[in-house]
Order: structure tokens, then sequence, then C-alpha cells
């Protein structure tokens, strides 16, 4: 007997991991809206942390490139809103930090 079954029943199929990739993408995007918004409305930067962000920031670049790279939009167009975001944060930090 195999030790790992080849039949993959317990895992989603890939229409639904898609899904579940893309709204995950979306709901990630809408939760850092409000840390912007506090940022630019409020000029209110303090405790944000620019080391982090800009990991953030440098970390979308790659999986963009990756995303581009393997033709994948699953990759690649979240990407490009996490990289306005993260980019909107570290602005903002340097400006109102």
């Amino acid at each position: 007997m195999h030790p790992f079954p080849t039949t993959s029943r317990a895992l989603p199929s890939e229409k639904i991991m898609k899904r579940v990739i893309g709204g995950l993408s979306i709901f990630t995007l809408l939760m850092t809206i409000p840390q912007v918004f506090t940022i630019w409305a409020g000029h209110q930067a303090a405790g944000v942390s620019f080391m982090s962000w800009s990991a953030y920031l440098i970390s979308a670049l790659v999986w963009f490139g990756y995303g581009l790279q393997k033709h994948d939009q699953n990759i690649y167009l979240p990407c490009i809103g996490w990289i306005v975001l993260d980019g909107a944060v570290i602005v903002g930090a340097l400006i109102y930090g």
C-alpha cells in the first residue's frame, strides 16, 4: 500500500480553491484599507512599522513577478492591490510618522 494516497478526495477541487484564494485576496485587501485610511485621513501613523510594510511591499513585488512569469492571474492581480496599499502605508508612514 502506498503511504500517500494518490486520490485527492480529501482536498477541494482546483475550481473551489481558486474561488477561496480569490475571496481571501479580496478580503485581506479590504482589511488593509482601514490602515491606509487611518494614516491618510487621520494623519496618524503612530505604531506603523516602516520595516514591516517595506517587507510586505518587497514580497508583493516578488510575487507579482512570479505571477507574471507563470501567467497566473490569481497571483499577479492581487499583488497589484498589495503594491498600491503597501506603498500607501509606507509613504504615509514616512510623511506622518
